[in-house]
C-alpha cells in the first residue's frame, strides 16, 4: 500500500492564522473547480453517462458483508478538532480541571468528564468510542476534506470526489418513493463543505441554516398562481437548460430548480425545518442545538433524506483551552456548553421516538457519528495554555445496533499511543475505515468502483477498499 504524501509538519501552524493553501473554501474542489481544470477536454456526451439510470444500480462485491442496520445517518462534524484527552479519551493529569469531575461508567470501562458534559455522560450507555483513530494530516482544510471525501483531496480523484453524503444520496435514489420529496443529503450550518463532485447536483448537499420559522423562501411572495405562470414561462423560454445541450452546468441548474419546486409544492414540508421555542431551549438555545432539532425532524419525517450533516466548528484551542466562559472567550468550556445539551437532547429524543418499523426507535434506525479532522496534543498544555494539532483522534458512534458503553482502541496513559487496537484490522483506524463503516451500516457496498468518472480511472467509493486495505470496524456491533 502506498502511503499518502503528508505535509512536512503535522502541525499547520501554531496559531492557524496562516492559510494552508488548500482550496476548500469558496468553490474549493467542487464540480466547478473540476470543470475549470478540465477545460475543453470534457464533452457533453460524458455528462449524459453520469445521469444514466444504470449508474444507480449496484451489486455487492463477492465476499463483502454489509451491516445494513441503518436507514439514516446523522453525521456531526466538529471542525477545529476538540481535544481527545479532555473529551472522548479522557486522560487525567495535573492539567485536568477539577470541575471536569471525571467519572467511571459501565463498570469502569469508560472514564468521562461528567462535569464538562453532563448530558452526554448520561448517554454513555448508548455510545461507542473508537480511540485508535489516526488522521493522515494535521492541517485543517486538508484533514476536513479527507474526512468527508474518504480520500486524499490532493490525489488524482480528489478534485472530482463527491462528499460521502452525496454517495449516500445517490445510492438511496433507487429506493425513493413518491412521498420522498426531500433531498437525500441535507447539510445544516455546513457552509464550505465538499459538494457532489462529478455526481449530478441532485446529490449535492442541500444547505440549510436552521431557523424557528423554517425555510424563508418556500412560499411564493406573489402567490402560487403567479409563481406557476412564471415557472411555465421559464420552461418555454429556456428549453436548453433541461436537455443536456449545454452540458452538466445547465443540468445541475435544472436539478436545483426542480428540487426547489418540489419542496415548495409539498404540503406541510416547512414543519420539518421549523421548531418551537421550547425545543430551542431544550437543545441548548444555540445554533448547533437548532441544527440537531432539524436533524431529528428530518430522520423522523421519512421524506427521503438519508444523510444529515450538522457542523459545529471553533474547536481549535491553541490557547486558553480551559479558560472559563467570560467576555466571549472561546474555550473548551464554551464549546462543550453548546454541544452537550444539544447532543444529549438529540439522543434522548431519537431513543424515545418510534422508527418506521414496528418495535424500532429512531435511534435503532439512525447511525449517529461524531467526528473531527484530527486530535490535539497530549499531556501538559503548551506555553499559551492550549493544545496544538495532533494526528491521534477519536470518533463517537451510536444507534443502528451499535453496542454502547464500549471502547475500541486502548491507549496509553498519555492518550497518544495505542497499546491494543481491539479490532480485526489490528492497526490505526483511518478516515477511510470510518467511511467504510458508515457505508456498511447503511447497506452501501464500500468496495464499489464506478465506471462513469470523467478521468476513466474507475472511481472507488473508498480507495483501496476493494483490495482489503480499508474496511468497516465491525466490532462496533
Amino acid at each position: 500500500m502506498r502511503r499518502p504524501k503528508l505535509p512536512r509538519s503535522t502541525i499547520e501552524c501554531p496559531t492557524c492564522n496562516k492559510a494552508s493553501g488548500f482550496p476548500l473554501q469558496g468553490e474549493g474542489f467542487s464540480r466547478r473547480r473540476f470543470l475549470k481544470i478540465a477545460g475543453t477536454s470534457i464533452v457533453a456526451s460524458y455528462f449524459l453517462d453520469v445521469i444514466d439510470p444504470r449508474v444507480l444500480r449496484a451489486q455487492t462485491a463477492p465476499g463483502v458483508t454489509l451491516r445494513n442496520t441503518a436507514k439514516n445517518c446523522i453525521f456531526i462534524f466538529l471542525p477545529g478538532a476538540p481535544s481527545n484527552i479532555d473529551t472522548w479519551d479522557l486522560k487525567e493529569g495535573s492539567w485536568t480541571p477539577s470541575d471536569f469531575t471525571p467519572t467511571s461508567y459501565d463498570g469502569g470501562n469508560v472514564r468521562f468528564p461528567q462535569g464538562l458534559m453532563p448530558s452526554t455522560a448520561a448517554q454513555i450507555g448508548k455510545l461507542a468510542f473508537i480511540r485508535c483513530g489516526l488522521a493522515w494530516a494535521a492541517v485543517h482544510p486538508l484533514g476536513q476534506a479527507w474526512a468527508q471525501l474518504a480520500r486524499n483531496p490532493g490525489g488524482a480523484t480528489g478534485a472530482i470526489a463527491p462528499h460521502i453524503g452525496s454517495v449516500v444520496s445517490l445510492e438511496s435514489q433507487a429506493k425513493r418513493a413518491v412521498t420522498d420529496v426531500l433531498p437525500g443529503f441535507i447539510a445544516l450550518n455546513s457552509a464550505g463543505i465538499p459538494s457532489s463532485g462529478y455526481f449530478p447536483a441532485t446529490y449535492a448537499p442541500f444547505q440549510v441554516t436552521p431557523a424557528a420559522t423554517g425555510l424563508p423562501t418556500i412560499t411564493p411572495p406573489d402567490g402560487a398562481t403567479t409563481f406557476l405562470d412564471r415557472w411555465n414561462e421559464l420552461h418555454v423560454l429556456d428549453t436548453k437548460r433541461a436537455t443536456g445541450a449545454l452540458a452538466k452546468k445547465s443540468l445541475d441548474m435544472d436539478d436545483f430548480y426542480n428540487q426547489s419546486k418540489t419542496l415548495m409544492d409539498a404540503p406541510n414540508i416547512n414543519a420539518v425545518f421549523s421548531f418551537s421555542a421550547d425545543e430551542h431551549t431544550k437543545y441548548g438555545s444555540s445554533g448547533f442545538g437548532d441544527s440537531l432539532v432539524v436533524a431529528r425532524n428530518l430522520v423522523a419525517a421519512g421524506k427521503g433524506t438519508r444523510f444529515v450533516q450538522a457542523t459545529f466548528g471553533n474547536w481549535d484551542h491553541h490557547s486558553g483551552i480551559y479558560d472559563k466562559p467570560a467576555n466571549g472567550v472561546n474555550s473548551l468550556y464554551t464549546q462543550a456548553a453548546e454541544f452537550d445539551p444539544a447532543f444529549g437532547a438529540l439522543m434522548t429524543d431519537l431513543a424515545s421516538m418510534p422508527g418506521s418499523a414496528a418495535g424500532k426507535t429512531l435511534l435503532d434506525e439512525t447511525l449517529v457519528v461524531i467526528l473531527a479532522e484530527f486530535g490535539r496534543t497530549v499531556g501538559a498544555l503548551n506555553d499559551q495554555q492550549g493544545r496544538d494539532h495532533n494526528l491521534r483522534m477519536s470518533s463517537v458512534w451510536a444507534g443502528a445496533g451499535i453496542r454502547g458503553g464500549q471502547v475500541i482502541g486502548k491507549t496509553d496513559a498519555t492518550g497518544n499511543n495505542v497499546t491494543d487496537y481491539q479490532w480485526s484490522g489490528n492497526r490505526d483506524v483511518r478516515p477511510e475505515d470510518i467511511v467504510c463503516t458508515i457505508y456498511s451500516a447503511l447497506g452501501i457496498d464500500y468496495t464499489t468502483v464506478r465506471t462513469d468518472d470523467p478521468l476513466h480511472r474507475g472511481f472507488e467509493y473508498v480507495p483501496s477498499a476493494k483490495d482489503g486495505i480499508y474496511k468497516p470496524v465491525d466490532e462496533l456491533w
